[in-house]
């Protein structure tokens, strides 16, 4: 990274939804975990019991966050390590619709599947 400056400018509102959605992650990853793998053994997990605790709203509202959160920490640094390695110009553009479609793809399918889980639709 020689003479490559950081694209997170302080203050920036990437800069800011970065760490937001890190510490969101945080905590709903730690959920995740606790709950999956000490709570309900790793062996008791089963697709019936992902549909009943995505039937309480509250369950599906966390997971639903946790999607959201973990979609844009990721995208987005994904993107912004490789504008800093020196990625500009045409690839640069190119690269933020990338990640931005697909990103957008992976939300999408995620509440799809959140929501058929749940019970709204099927």
């Amino acid at each position: 990274m020689t003479g490559s400056r950081p694209t997170f400018s302080h203050g920036s509102l990437a800069w800011f939804l970065q760490r937001v959605t890190a510490v969101v992650l945080l905590f709903t990853l730690a959920f995740h975990f606790l709950w999956l793998h000490f709570v309900n053994h790793a062996a008791e997990v089963t697709l019936w019991g992902s549909a009943l605790r995505m039937d309480r709203l509250s369950y599906l509202l966390l997971m639903v966050v946790f999607l959201l959160t973990a979609a844009f920490h990721g995208i987005n640094g994904i993107y912004n390590a490789l504008v800093n390695e020196g990625l500009s110009g045409r690839a640069r553009r190119v690269t933020a619709w990338v990640l931005a479609i697909a990103g957008t793809i992976l939300v999408v399918q995620g509440l799809r599947v959140s929501v058929a889980l749940a019970g709204v639709v099927n």
